[in-house]
Protein backbone atom coordinates (compact mmCIF):
# COMPACT_ATOMS: atom_id res chain seq x y z
CA UNK A 1 0.00 0.00 0.00
CA UNK A 2 0.96 3.26 -0.89
CA UNK A 3 1.49 3.94 3.31
CA UNK A 4 3.82 1.35 3.93
CA UNK A 5 7.29 1.80 4.23
CA UNK A 6 9.53 -0.16 2.05
CA UNK A 7 12.85 -1.94 3.38
CA UNK A 8 15.74 -2.61 1.00
CA UNK A 9 18.86 -4.91 2.36
CA UNK A 10 22.26 -3.42 1.88
CA UNK A 11 24.11 -4.80 3.91
CA UNK A 12 26.77 -8.31 2.32
CA UNK A 13 24.92 -10.78 -0.03
CA UNK A 14 23.87 -13.94 1.25
CA UNK A 15 25.84 -17.11 1.43
CA UNK A 16 24.24 -20.44 1.39
CA UNK A 17 25.33 -23.81 1.74
CA UNK A 18 26.70 -26.36 -0.45
CA UNK A 19 24.71 -29.46 0.07
CA UNK A 20 26.22 -32.84 -0.19
CA UNK A 21 23.41 -35.67 -1.82
CA UNK A 22 20.59 -32.75 -1.25
CA UNK A 23 17.84 -34.73 -3.23
CA UNK A 24 15.95 -38.01 -1.18
CA UNK A 25 13.82 -39.16 -3.81
CA UNK A 26 13.84 -42.53 -4.52
CA UNK A 27 11.99 -43.06 -7.99
CA UNK A 28 12.86 -42.92 -11.56
CA UNK A 29 12.16 -40.91 -14.59
CA UNK A 30 11.23 -42.25 -17.69
CA UNK A 31 13.62 -41.80 -20.48
CA UNK A 32 11.11 -38.86 -21.85
CA UNK A 33 11.13 -37.51 -18.11
CA UNK A 34 15.37 -38.36 -18.17
CA UNK A 35 15.36 -36.05 -21.48
CA UNK A 36 14.25 -32.78 -20.23
CA UNK A 37 16.04 -33.33 -16.81
CA UNK A 38 19.11 -33.56 -17.91
CA UNK A 39 18.67 -30.43 -20.51
CA UNK A 40 17.25 -28.49 -17.35
CA UNK A 41 20.04 -29.67 -15.08
CA UNK A 42 22.44 -28.80 -17.95
CA UNK A 43 21.14 -25.43 -17.99
CA UNK A 44 21.83 -24.34 -14.46
CA UNK A 45 25.42 -25.66 -14.69
CA UNK A 46 26.18 -24.04 -17.57
CA UNK A 47 23.95 -20.56 -15.90
CA UNK A 48 22.16 -20.24 -19.24
CA UNK A 49 19.72 -17.30 -18.87
CA UNK A 50 16.19 -19.40 -19.56
CA UNK A 51 14.86 -22.27 -21.04
CA UNK A 52 11.08 -23.34 -21.46
CA UNK A 53 10.13 -26.71 -20.08
CA UNK A 54 6.83 -27.83 -22.59
CA UNK A 55 5.31 -30.93 -21.12
CA UNK A 56 1.70 -31.96 -21.23
CA UNK A 57 -0.58 -32.29 -18.48
CA UNK A 58 0.79 -35.42 -16.19
CA UNK A 59 4.46 -35.48 -17.58
CA UNK A 60 5.66 -35.23 -14.23
CA UNK A 61 7.30 -32.00 -14.31
CA UNK A 62 8.17 -31.38 -10.61
CA UNK A 63 9.85 -34.85 -10.73
CA UNK A 64 12.06 -33.41 -14.02
CA UNK A 65 13.27 -30.57 -11.67
CA UNK A 66 14.48 -32.74 -9.19
CA UNK A 67 18.15 -33.16 -10.89
CA UNK A 68 18.48 -29.74 -11.43
CA UNK A 69 17.23 -29.01 -8.08
CA UNK A 70 19.73 -31.09 -6.56
CA UNK A 71 22.62 -29.82 -8.56
CA UNK A 72 21.71 -26.27 -7.75
CA UNK A 73 22.05 -26.91 -4.04
CA UNK A 74 25.36 -29.13 -4.21
CA UNK A 75 26.72 -25.74 -5.96
CA UNK A 76 25.51 -23.92 -3.11
CA UNK A 77 22.49 -21.63 -5.26
CA UNK A 78 19.43 -19.96 -3.37
CA UNK A 79 16.09 -21.54 -5.97
CA UNK A 80 12.64 -19.82 -6.01
CA UNK A 81 9.87 -22.23 -7.30
CA UNK A 82 7.44 -19.90 -8.10
CA UNK A 83 3.33 -20.27 -9.50
CA UNK A 84 0.52 -18.04 -9.90
CA UNK A 85 -1.99 -20.56 -7.76
CA UNK A 86 -1.20 -20.63 -3.45
CA UNK A 87 -3.42 -24.00 -4.24
CA UNK A 88 -0.33 -25.32 -6.09
CA UNK A 89 2.32 -24.07 -3.33
CA UNK A 90 0.18 -25.94 -0.86
CA UNK A 91 0.28 -28.87 -2.97
CA UNK A 92 4.09 -28.81 -4.00
CA UNK A 93 5.61 -28.53 -0.67
CA UNK A 94 4.95 -31.71 1.04
CA UNK A 95 6.16 -33.31 -2.39
CA UNK A 96 9.18 -30.72 -2.07
CA UNK A 97 9.74 -31.79 1.47
CA UNK A 98 9.96 -35.30 0.48
CA UNK A 99 12.38 -35.43 -2.36
CA UNK A 100 15.05 -33.09 -0.20
CA UNK A 101 14.20 -34.42 3.28
CA UNK A 102 17.10 -32.68 5.18
CA UNK A 103 16.48 -29.11 3.19
CA UNK A 104 15.04 -26.43 4.67
CA UNK A 105 11.84 -25.15 2.30
CA UNK A 106 10.19 -21.94 2.91
CA UNK A 107 6.26 -21.45 1.14
CA UNK A 108 4.84 -18.39 0.77
CA UNK A 109 1.26 -17.34 -0.38
CA UNK A 110 -1.29 -15.60 1.13
CA UNK A 111 -2.16 -16.67 4.80
CA UNK A 112 1.53 -18.17 5.04
CA UNK A 113 2.95 -19.08 8.26
CA UNK A 114 7.01 -19.84 6.43
CA UNK A 115 7.25 -15.42 6.23
CA UNK A 116 9.55 -15.07 8.79
CA UNK A 117 11.43 -18.14 7.52
CA UNK A 118 14.94 -17.70 5.19
CA UNK A 119 15.59 -21.05 3.39
CA UNK A 120 17.64 -22.00 0.31
CA UNK A 121 14.42 -23.62 -1.52
CA UNK A 122 11.28 -21.73 -1.97
CA UNK A 123 8.34 -22.44 -3.21
CA UNK A 124 5.82 -19.05 -3.91
CA UNK A 125 3.17 -17.49 -5.32
CA UNK A 126 3.88 -14.88 -8.43
CA UNK A 127 3.08 -12.58 -5.90
CA UNK A 128 5.59 -13.26 -3.60
CA UNK A 129 8.46 -12.27 -5.90
CA UNK A 130 7.29 -8.71 -4.98
CA UNK A 131 10.08 -9.52 -1.17
CA UNK A 132 12.70 -10.26 -3.24
CA UNK A 133 15.57 -8.35 -5.18
CA UNK A 134 18.67 -9.70 -6.93
CA UNK A 135 17.79 -13.08 -4.39
CA UNK A 136 17.98 -16.18 -6.81
CA UNK A 137 20.32 -18.49 -8.54
CA UNK A 138 17.84 -20.09 -10.15
CA UNK A 139 13.86 -18.92 -10.78
CA UNK A 140 11.60 -21.85 -11.63
CA UNK A 141 8.52 -20.40 -13.04
CA UNK A 142 5.68 -22.91 -12.77
CA UNK A 143 2.24 -22.81 -15.29
CA UNK A 144 3.86 -19.27 -16.44
CA UNK A 145 0.51 -18.92 -18.88
CA UNK A 146 -1.83 -19.02 -16.06
CA UNK A 147 -3.39 -16.13 -15.05
CA UNK A 148 -2.63 -13.81 -13.45
CA UNK A 149 1.24 -14.12 -14.05
CA UNK A 150 1.08 -13.34 -17.85
CA UNK A 151 -2.01 -10.67 -17.50
CA UNK A 152 -0.33 -8.56 -14.67
CA UNK A 153 2.87 -6.70 -16.18
CA UNK A 154 4.23 -6.78 -12.12
CA UNK A 155 4.54 -10.15 -12.13
CA UNK A 156 7.57 -10.18 -14.51
CA UNK A 157 8.55 -7.70 -13.40
CA UNK A 158 8.96 -9.08 -9.97
CA UNK A 159 10.16 -11.98 -11.09
CA UNK A 160 12.96 -10.16 -13.15
CA UNK A 161 14.16 -8.24 -10.54
CA UNK A 162 14.38 -10.76 -7.76
CA UNK A 163 16.34 -12.99 -9.87
CA UNK A 164 20.30 -12.85 -9.87
CA UNK A 165 22.20 -10.96 -12.77
CA UNK A 166 23.38 -14.89 -14.08
CA UNK A 167 20.22 -16.44 -12.73
CA UNK A 168 18.86 -19.41 -14.75
CA UNK A 169 15.04 -18.95 -15.09
CA UNK A 170 13.00 -22.15 -16.72
CA UNK A 171 9.42 -21.91 -17.54
CA UNK A 172 7.32 -24.91 -17.37
CA UNK A 173 3.92 -25.54 -18.74
CA UNK A 174 1.27 -27.82 -20.81
CA UNK A 175 0.00 -24.80 -22.69
CA UNK A 176 2.68 -22.54 -23.62
CA UNK A 177 0.87 -19.22 -25.28
CA UNK A 178 1.61 -17.94 -28.62
CA UNK A 179 4.72 -15.21 -27.66
CA UNK A 180 6.20 -18.00 -26.06
CA UNK A 181 5.41 -20.25 -29.59
CA UNK A 182 6.96 -17.69 -31.45
CA UNK A 183 10.07 -17.18 -29.43
CA UNK A 184 10.58 -20.86 -30.17
CA UNK A 185 10.22 -20.42 -33.64
CA UNK A 186 12.45 -17.55 -33.78
CA UNK A 187 14.86 -19.47 -32.00
CA UNK A 188 14.98 -16.71 -29.28
CA UNK A 189 14.03 -19.91 -26.61
CA UNK A 190 15.41 -22.47 -26.05
CA UNK A 191 13.03 -25.56 -24.94
CA UNK A 192 12.39 -29.16 -24.16
CA UNK A 193 9.32 -30.91 -25.27
CA UNK A 194 7.67 -33.86 -23.53
CA UNK A 195 4.74 -35.16 -25.56
CA UNK A 196 3.56 -38.08 -23.00
CA UNK A 197 2.41 -38.51 -19.44
CA UNK A 198 4.89 -40.28 -17.27
CA UNK A 199 2.81 -43.44 -17.10
CA UNK A 200 2.87 -43.72 -20.85
CA UNK A 201 -0.86 -43.79 -21.67
CA UNK A 202 -2.63 -41.05 -23.83
CA UNK A 203 -4.14 -37.82 -22.45
CA UNK A 204 -7.84 -38.24 -22.67
CA UNK A 205 -9.77 -36.58 -25.55
CA UNK A 206 -12.64 -34.45 -24.52
CA UNK A 207 -16.04 -35.37 -25.94
CA UNK A 208 -18.80 -32.64 -27.06
CA UNK A 209 -22.11 -32.96 -25.71
CA UNK A 210 -24.75 -30.54 -26.55
CA UNK A 211 -27.09 -29.32 -24.13
CA UNK A 212 -29.85 -27.04 -26.39
CA UNK A 213 -31.45 -25.12 -23.51
CA UNK A 214 -28.31 -25.41 -21.08
CA UNK A 215 -28.14 -21.83 -19.84
CA UNK A 216 -32.18 -22.41 -19.25
CA UNK A 217 -32.18 -25.41 -17.41
CA UNK A 218 -28.92 -25.17 -15.48
CA UNK A 219 -29.88 -22.78 -12.43
CA UNK A 220 -32.67 -25.93 -11.78
CA UNK A 221 -31.38 -29.09 -13.42
CA UNK A 222 -34.43 -31.01 -14.02
CA UNK A 223 -34.40 -34.86 -14.06
CA UNK A 224 -34.10 -35.46 -18.02
CA UNK A 225 -31.11 -33.31 -19.03
CA UNK A 226 -27.60 -34.25 -20.28
CA UNK A 227 -25.42 -34.50 -17.48
CA UNK A 228 -27.66 -36.61 -15.23
CA UNK A 229 -27.56 -39.15 -18.60
CA UNK A 230 -23.77 -39.19 -18.31
CA UNK A 231 -23.43 -39.10 -14.76
CA UNK A 232 -25.71 -42.38 -14.90
CA UNK A 233 -23.73 -44.25 -17.60
CA UNK A 234 -20.18 -43.05 -16.56
CA UNK A 235 -17.64 -45.90 -17.44
CA UNK A 236 -16.46 -45.98 -13.99
CA UNK A 237 -18.94 -44.60 -11.48
CA UNK A 238 -16.15 -44.92 -8.67
CA UNK A 239 -13.87 -42.14 -9.59
CA UNK A 240 -14.53 -38.76 -8.19
CA UNK A 241 -15.80 -35.72 -9.80
CA UNK A 242 -14.76 -32.30 -10.92
CA UNK A 243 -18.12 -30.39 -12.03
CA UNK A 244 -16.03 -27.17 -13.66
CA UNK A 245 -18.23 -23.39 -14.07
CA UNK A 246 -17.74 -20.53 -15.38
CA UNK A 247 -18.07 -18.11 -12.36
CA UNK A 248 -18.79 -17.64 -9.00
CA UNK A 249 -22.55 -17.15 -9.45
CA UNK A 250 -23.17 -19.78 -11.44
CA UNK A 251 -21.31 -22.39 -8.79
CA UNK A 252 -23.99 -20.61 -5.87
CA UNK A 253 -26.55 -21.04 -8.31
CA UNK A 254 -25.67 -24.92 -9.05
CA UNK A 255 -24.78 -26.32 -5.66
CA UNK A 256 -28.09 -27.36 -3.95
CA UNK A 257 -29.96 -28.41 -7.31
CA UNK A 258 -26.74 -30.30 -8.31
CA UNK A 259 -26.83 -31.92 -4.66
CA UNK A 260 -30.27 -32.84 -4.77
CA UNK A 261 -29.98 -34.72 -8.38
CA UNK A 262 -27.17 -36.32 -6.99
CA UNK A 263 -28.96 -37.77 -3.94
CA UNK A 264 -32.21 -38.56 -5.71
CA UNK A 265 -30.45 -40.70 -7.82
CA UNK A 266 -28.34 -42.15 -5.12
CA UNK A 267 -24.95 -40.67 -6.78
CA UNK A 268 -24.14 -39.41 -3.47
CA UNK A 269 -25.26 -40.36 -0.67
CA UNK A 270 -25.04 -37.51 2.03
CA UNK A 271 -25.32 -33.95 0.96
CA UNK A 272 -21.87 -32.92 2.67
CA UNK A 273 -20.16 -35.21 0.17
CA UNK A 274 -20.85 -32.70 -2.24
CA UNK A 275 -18.51 -29.28 -2.28
CA UNK A 276 -18.46 -25.71 -4.28
CA UNK A 277 -15.10 -23.87 -4.35
CA UNK A 278 -13.91 -20.75 -5.52
CA UNK A 279 -10.90 -18.40 -5.45
CA UNK A 280 -12.26 -15.63 -2.14
CA UNK A 281 -13.69 -19.30 -0.54
CA UNK A 282 -12.16 -18.87 3.25
CA UNK A 283 -12.44 -23.17 3.24
CA UNK A 284 -11.19 -23.92 0.07
CA UNK A 285 -8.04 -25.42 1.15
CA UNK A 286 -9.81 -27.55 3.85
CA UNK A 287 -12.51 -28.49 0.80
CA UNK A 288 -9.36 -29.35 -1.19
CA UNK A 289 -7.87 -32.02 1.69
CA UNK A 290 -11.01 -33.84 1.88
CA UNK A 291 -11.23 -34.10 -1.86
CA UNK A 292 -7.90 -36.00 -1.98
CA UNK A 293 -8.61 -37.91 0.83
CA UNK A 294 -12.08 -38.97 -0.54
CA UNK A 295 -14.61 -37.20 1.97
CA UNK A 296 -16.25 -34.88 -0.80
CA UNK A 297 -17.32 -37.15 -4.19
CA UNK A 298 -17.92 -34.14 -5.87
CA UNK A 299 -16.30 -30.52 -6.01
CA UNK A 300 -18.01 -27.87 -8.02
CA UNK A 301 -15.46 -25.55 -8.89
CA UNK A 302 -14.32 -22.27 -11.13
CA UNK A 303 -11.54 -22.52 -13.23
CA UNK A 304 -9.39 -22.33 -9.65
CA UNK A 305 -8.83 -26.12 -9.96
CA UNK A 306 -7.74 -26.00 -13.85
CA UNK A 307 -4.37 -26.61 -13.44
CA UNK A 308 -1.70 -27.56 -10.91
CA UNK A 309 -3.46 -29.62 -8.78
CA UNK A 310 -3.46 -33.71 -8.93
CA UNK A 311 -6.28 -36.19 -8.23
CA UNK A 312 -5.91 -39.96 -8.88
CA UNK A 313 -8.94 -40.94 -10.41
CA UNK A 314 -11.12 -38.06 -11.45
CA UNK A 315 -13.88 -37.41 -14.35
CA UNK A 316 -14.24 -34.02 -15.47
CA UNK A 317 -17.12 -32.10 -16.76
CA UNK A 318 -17.17 -28.27 -17.98
CA UNK A 319 -20.82 -26.78 -17.73
CA UNK A 320 -21.26 -24.43 -20.27
CA UNK A 321 -17.72 -24.84 -22.23
CA UNK A 322 -18.76 -22.10 -24.61
CA UNK A 323 -18.10 -19.44 -21.74
CA UNK A 324 -15.29 -16.71 -22.98
CA UNK A 325 -13.96 -17.90 -19.72
CA UNK A 326 -12.72 -21.28 -20.88
CA UNK A 327 -10.18 -20.24 -23.71
CA UNK A 328 -8.42 -23.17 -25.35
CA UNK A 329 -5.51 -23.06 -22.59
CA UNK A 330 -7.92 -23.25 -20.03
CA UNK A 331 -9.85 -26.48 -21.49
CA UNK A 332 -6.76 -27.86 -22.38
CA UNK A 333 -5.57 -27.45 -18.66
CA UNK A 334 -8.93 -28.62 -17.38
CA UNK A 335 -8.68 -31.84 -19.28
CA UNK A 336 -5.88 -32.66 -18.48
CA UNK A 337 -7.19 -33.10 -14.50
CA UNK A 338 -8.09 -37.06 -15.82
CA UNK A 339 -6.19 -39.49 -16.09
CA UNK A 340 -3.54 -38.60 -14.05
CA UNK A 341 -3.04 -41.89 -12.37
CA UNK A 342 -1.38 -44.96 -13.96
CA UNK A 343 -3.89 -47.08 -12.03
CA UNK A 344 -6.46 -45.49 -13.68
CA UNK A 345 -5.25 -43.67 -16.83
CA UNK A 346 -8.60 -43.34 -18.83
CA UNK A 347 -10.78 -40.49 -17.10
CA UNK A 348 -13.61 -39.37 -19.02
CA UNK A 349 -13.92 -35.33 -19.91
CA UNK A 350 -16.98 -33.94 -21.17
CA UNK A 351 -17.44 -30.23 -22.50
CA UNK A 352 -21.53 -29.37 -22.18
CA UNK A 353 -22.26 -26.88 -24.46
CA UNK A 354 -24.87 -25.11 -26.20
CA UNK A 355 -22.58 -24.53 -29.27
CA UNK A 356 -19.09 -25.06 -30.23
CA UNK A 357 -16.68 -22.49 -30.15
CA UNK A 358 -13.06 -22.53 -31.72
CA UNK A 359 -11.08 -23.52 -28.60
CA UNK A 360 -13.51 -26.23 -27.97
CA UNK A 361 -12.21 -27.67 -30.95
CA UNK A 362 -8.95 -26.25 -30.91
CA UNK A 363 -8.00 -27.61 -27.31
CA UNK A 364 -9.17 -31.05 -28.81
CA UNK A 365 -6.97 -30.77 -31.68
CA UNK A 366 -4.04 -29.60 -29.53
CA UNK A 367 -4.96 -32.76 -27.22
CA UNK A 368 -4.87 -34.93 -30.58
CA UNK A 369 -1.49 -33.68 -31.47
CA UNK A 370 0.16 -34.23 -28.06
CA UNK A 371 -0.84 -37.86 -28.01
CA UNK A 372 0.23 -38.06 -32.15
CA UNK A 373 3.50 -36.31 -31.25
CA UNK A 374 3.77 -38.99 -28.32
CA UNK A 375 3.17 -42.21 -30.17
CA UNK A 376 -0.90 -42.83 -29.86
Amino acid sequence: MECDVLYYWNGPSAVWSKQKNPCSWEGTLTRAQEKAALRIKEAITNREKEILTWAVCGAGKTEMLFPGISKALEEGMRICLATPRADVVRELKPRLEEAFRHIPIQALYGGSKDKHKQAQLIIATTHQLLRYEKAFDVMIIDEVDAFPFHADPALPFAQKRSAKRNCTTIYLTATPREDLKAEIRRGKLTHVFVPVRYHGHPLPVPKLKMWHSLNKELPKLQSSNPLLYWLLNRQNPKRQLLVFVPTVERAGQLKTPLTNLMLKHKLIHHPNQLGSVHASDPDRERKVVSFREKTLKVILTTTILERGVTFPSVDVAILDAGHDVFDESALVQIAGRAGRNSNDPTGEVLFFHDGKTEAMLAAIYVIKQMNKRGGF
